[in-house]
């Protein structure tokens, strides 16, 4: 039997939104070269993991609906920015869809890649390595090129519907 045509049982998409905000996540920002006006393109996301270590590979997923998604579609390279938390108001600026996102942001530009964010954790360059269907959004698939640590801290989170603080105990064993 093909799984597409299984029926399944319907799922209320907002108690699905809600339990899924039970599962904490970074932030981050996502940053491309919009190739067709010149300028800069740039969206908060959550949605960011690795997928592979060799070849180095990270994934994001945008919704369809987002109004930069086909400049990031188009984008040669892109850079995914790791926010820390006390990065709240970058994350904010960059969740809206219009404003003026970079006027007060620093960027720094790495011989011909993406520029990416001054001040975040880590920044990964990537090249677009797939792009699949994700329902109602696009999961984009980077191969990394190149790796950039700066700030040392805690990471920015966000769980259940707002940004939280993490708390490490101090008898926390690691993974």
């Amino acid at each position: 039997m093909d799984r597409a045509s299984i029926p399944y049982p319907a799922i209320d998409r907002k108690d699905f939104r809600a339990a899924l905000g039970l599962f904490p996540t970074g932030v981050a920002v996502v940053t491309a070269d919009d190739l067709e006006s010149g300028g800069r393109i740039g969206m908060t996301i959550t949605s960011f993991n690795s997928v592979s270590l060799d070849p180095p590979l990270v994934l994001f997923s945008i919704d369809k609906r987002a109004m930069s998604l086909p400049a990031l579609c188009k984008a040669q390279m892109y850079s995914i920015n790791v926010l820390g938390e006390q990065h709240e108001h970058i994350s904010t600026r960059f969740a809206t869809a219009k404003g003026d996102k970079w006027g007060a942001t620093e960027v720094e530009l790495h011989n011909g890649l993406p520029f990416t964010l001054a001040h975040s954790l880590v920044s990964f360059q990537c090249v677009p390595y797939a792009e699949h269907d994700g329902g109602d959004h696009v999961i984009f698939v980077g191969r990394v090129l190149r790796i950039h640590s700066r700030e040392r801290g805690a990471p920015l989170v966000f769980f259940s519907g707002r940004y939280a603080a993490l708390q490490q105990s101090p008898a926390s064993a690691s993974i």
